[in-house]
């Protein structure tokens, strides 16, 4: 149970899927540099119609671990994602709008032809 008054709260969430894209790595003005992955990660049950469905998770990784992981992962690689989930918002054509990401604190290339995991971060 989780105490609301002054108790511990926890924002940490972990993600086993598939890379949607290759990444790029920008350069920031500030120097830092940032990559965006969208992580498809399949439902453990099947729908209605006997098809697994997908959702498609926003994910930002920072320096060294956006580097890293533009350098040795491709689209359609699979990858474990450890993180927080941290929300922001933005104005579109006058329109306030709410953003959710999975903030990467440490991720992990997996996949068929790899004889180990790689962790970074």
């Amino acid at each position: 149970m989780i105490n609301l008054k002054g108790g511990i709260l926890v924002n940490s969430v972990m993600l086993v899927g598939r890379l949607t894209k290759d990444l790029e790595v920008k350069k920031l003005e500030s120097g830092k540099e940032v990559t965006n992955l969208l992580l498809a990660v399949s439902r453990g049950y099947r729908n209605a119609d006997g098809n697994y469905e997908t959702d498609f998770i926003d994910c930002v990784l920072w320096d060294g671990m956006a580097k890293n992981t533009s350098e040795y992962c491709k689209k359609g690689d699979m990858v474990v994602v450890r993180g927080r989930i941290q929300t922001s918002y933005y104005v579109k054509d006058d329109i306030t709008r709410k953003a959710t990401d999975v903030v990467v604190e440490k991720i992990s290339f997996l996949g068929e032809k790899r004889n180990e995991i790689v962790e970074v971060g």
